[in-house]
């Protein structure tokens, strides 16, 4: 085995000033829309995806997870056909060369022995390139299937917080110990190969409520958040916050990324049109009113149902994201602005992947590098 790098090798930590990543490709993506060339999971287009991605230089590609699809009795839905984020994340680090493998997990699903197993796994299979997404779990139905029942908002972060703690105990202690807590019940704990990483692969977390933002703050390296304004001033207030946050409270420096669909088009009222097309007229309905549903009440991201109908759109269109719309400067200009307020890096997310990382790498990525967001891409 090869000696462990530091965890400051991982590319999420490279000296790109904003880092660029993908979502979701191990399912449906975020896109709620019926159009026909919206992205389906076959490994082949996973592979594909992935190596554009990584070609282009690109920090992260982050798998989510999902157990069961948002629509009551439609277990054939497109919202359910998710490949498993681990043994996704360890083939794909096998197809790529450079790019951050992040697969998420819903603590509730899986036992941290098992999960610090998997994570060392993947982190020794990528050499080093691998991030934990971690997720205290929303979506009732699912958990219901592994008879977790759905806990008040704040408690989901206890569990959550004693999970991790366990699973980095395994990461990082030589011998074997006990862990008697709330939650879990560990006797003679080890977990042998470690990751590669040292002291331990980085931690990714999106807290939207109090309780959660103080978490991602606490735990973990990388933490994202829904832009809540479309102004400058706006989103420089809302990054800093998070970022004083970490430094006050847990004398902590996290990066602050967000997630974005992007739509890239010759003009910016091509693109507009593309956008209200597949996700208002093509929106799926049921889909986006099931997920709309979940989201609001289980989670304290949005806070009243005036704001989830308020973002609809956005929800169709990728998950509740800000919008990168309009030519390749259009969005090069406004990722230049949401870097200028604080933000650290962007999940970006199209309707067909393939066609959107084409569009982004030939129109975008120069536009970037010559602001000096960027660096030119090593394989470029």
């Amino acid at each position: 085995m090869t000696a462990a790098p530091a965890m400051g090798g991982n590319p999420l930590f490279n000296a790109n000033r904003l880092k660029l990543g993908i979502f979701g490709t191990n399912g449906k993506g975020a896109a709620q829309t019926l159009v026909p060339e919206a992205y389906r999971p076959t490994w082949p287009a996973s592979v594909k995806t992935a190596q554009l991605a990584d070609a282009a230089g690109f920090e992260a590609i982050l798998a989510y997870a999902r157990w069961k699809g948002y629509i009551a009795g439609r277990p054939d839905h497109a919202s359910g056909i998710t490949l498993d984020p681990f043994t996704w994340c360890a083939a794909i680090a096998q197809a790529t060369r450079q790019v951050a493998v992040i697969p998420t997990v819903h603590a509730p699903t899986l036992h941290p022995i098992a999960a610090a197993k998997q994570c060392a796994t993947i982190d020794i299979i990528s050499g080093g390139r691998m991030a934990l997404n971690v997720v205290g779990g929303w979506n009732g139905p699912e958990l219901a299937m592994f008879d977790a029942p759905m806990a008040e908002h704040d408690a989901r972060y206890d569990h959550l917080q004693e999970w991790l703690e366990i699973v980095q105990r395994l990461w990082v202690e030589p011998e074997e110990f006990d862990h008697e807590g709330r939650f879990f019940h560990v006797v003679r704990g080890s977990s042998m190969p470690k990751p590669l990483q040292q002291p331990r692969p980085p931690i990714v977390n999106a807290g939207g409520s109090d309780r959660g933002q103080a978490f991602a703050c606490e735990f973990a390296d990388i933490c994202f958040l829904i832009l809540r304004s479309e102004e400058p001033a706006d989103i420089a207030r809302q990054i800093a916050a998070y970022k004083r946050m970490a430094l006050d409270r847990f004398g902590r420096t996290v990066q602050v990324w967000t997630y974005a669909y992007c739509v890239q088009r010759e003009t910016r009222e091509e693109a507009e049109r593309y956008l209200h097309h597949f996700s208002v007229e093509m929106e799926d309905g049921p889909s986006l009113d099931a997920w709309s549903a979940g989201v609001g009440s289980q989670t304290k991201i949005l806070t009243s149902p005036e704001a989830v109908r308020a973002f609809r759109q956005r929800f169709a269109a990728g998950a509740g994201g800000s919008g990168l719309v309009g030519t390749a400067g259009d969005i090069a200009e406004r990722l230049q602005i949401l870097s200028d307020a604080g933000l650290d890096g962007v999940l970006l997310t199209w309707v067909d992947f393939v066609d959107g990382l084409d569009r982004f790498t030939d129109g975008v990525l120069p536009l970037l590098v010559s602001r000096g967001l960027r660096m030119p891409s090593r394989s470029a």
